[in-house]
């Protein structure tokens, strides 16, 4: 893989982040980068709405896909999610899913993926929101061989960029056909958002900011700053480092900031996003001096860990965290079955992982792990 490729992928998707309408080109980029035809990006919500944004080359086997309800025939979405709690990794592939005969005689794969010269697909899933589920799937050409592991891990790598750039993409993409200024969008959303300059100085912030920031964050001399002196520094290079305009800073592993409460308890979740703004007319003319953003989030009381954050800290696949968010909130095994649309028994295999993983023997130590790290 060319690395100035993957760099410009990831400078298209932080494009994205903060104007949606551009998702189409960072879509082709990502695509780019394993020399594809183009990639889907795909999100539901916990209510069961969901959406697609796709590639520009996808736009006619989207068309008929929705037209002609190949979707009730796409054995990749029935059988990609149970499988993701089986699998040691989140990126999967025909092989993980289908067999040879399969690929052969079943329609999805005979009659639609040939008309439009496609057969392979690499896809992760990826958690941008505790209430939103998502996944980035690559489309592959008939005439080249399937994805190897090392793609996958390419794919993998970029979905993580994705997911960071969605914690505010994907509260922006229904603002999207408003005539509303960026900035007036922005102070509507219920996360906290920051916007920095180059020097780390607050531009602004949204109404939400201050009560999500509650005693873990605060603006000093005009920098956003972390109450807890342990945090500071680790927030403060996190700033820094986004802000730089370098190959090497832009393609490692998104920044999150964790940063505790200095009083209330509990842990703020502070996902830095370099900003990449496209030259031209729009919304993204309101960028010309930010270099950084910052959106913070928080669990409201009650409410189960962020699953990215389970995974994260405890080196679970984004499946396997998702369990032991449930299970660590005090669901039953039945229960957060039910709510992942998944067997029980597939629910307790995944746990009997997850305690392995974790270094646990019973749900009790689980919540009480879970608790210990305030992830709530």
């Amino acid at each position: 893989m060319d690395e100035q490729v993957f760099v410009s992928a990831v400078e298209a998707i932080y494009a994205a982040a903060a104007s949606p309408a551009h998702w189409p080109q960072a879509l082709q980029a990502i695509a780019d980068c394993t020399g594809d035809i183009g990639a889907i990006l795909i999100y539901q919500r916990e209510d069961g709405s969901y959406g697609t944004i796709g590639s520009p080359s996808l736009d006619a086997a989207r068309l008929e896909y929705d037209r002609d309800e190949w979707w009730r025939h796409d054995i990749r979405f029935a059988r990609a999610a149970p499988h993701g709690y089986f699998a040691r990794t989140d990126a999967i592939t025909e092989r993980d899913i289908v067999t040879p005969e399969e690929l052969e005689t079943l329609p999805f794969y005979a009659e639609f993926l040939p008309r439009h010269g496609l057969k392979w697909f690499g896809a992760v899933s990826i958690s941008p929101d505790p209430h939103v589920a998502a996944a980035l799937s690559v489309q592959r050409s008939q005439d080249k061989p399937a994805f190897t592991d090392d793609e996958l891990a390419v794919i993998a790598r970029l979905g993580r960029h994705v997911e960071n750039a969605l914690r505010l993409g994907v509260r922006l993409i229904n603002a999207e056909g408003s005539q509303q200024a960026l900035i007036d969008v922005l102070a509507r959303l219920g996360v906290g958002v920051f916007l920095l300059d180059a020097t780390g100085r607050v531009i602004f912030a949204n109404a939400a900011s201050e009560q999500v920031a509650g005693d873990g964050l605060t603006v000093v001399q005009g920098r956003l700053a972390a109450k807890v002196a342990s945090s500071q520094e680790a927030l403060r290079t996190a700033i820094a480092g986004a802000s730089l305009d370098d190959a090497a800073t832009l393609s490692a592993p998104p920044r999150r900031v964790l940063i505790p409460g200095k009083e209330q308890g509990g842990l703020l979740a502070v996902h830095i996003l370099p900003v990449r703004a496209v030259p031209g007319e729009g919304v993204e003319n309101l960028l010309i001096d930010v270099s950084v953003i910052a959106v913070v989030t928080s669990a409201q009381p009650g409410e189960p860990p962020d699953p990215a954050l389970v995974r994260d800290l405890f080196g679970l696949t984004l499946a396997e965290a998702r369990i032991a968010a449930l299970i660590g909130a005090g669901l039953a095994p039945r229960n957060a079955s039910l709510a992942l649309g998944i067997s029980e028994e597939t629910a307790r295999t995944t746990l009997k992982r997850v305690f392995a993983k974790v270094g646990v023997s019973r749900q009790s130590e689980l919540a009480a792990l879970l608790t210990k790290l305030s992830l709530r």
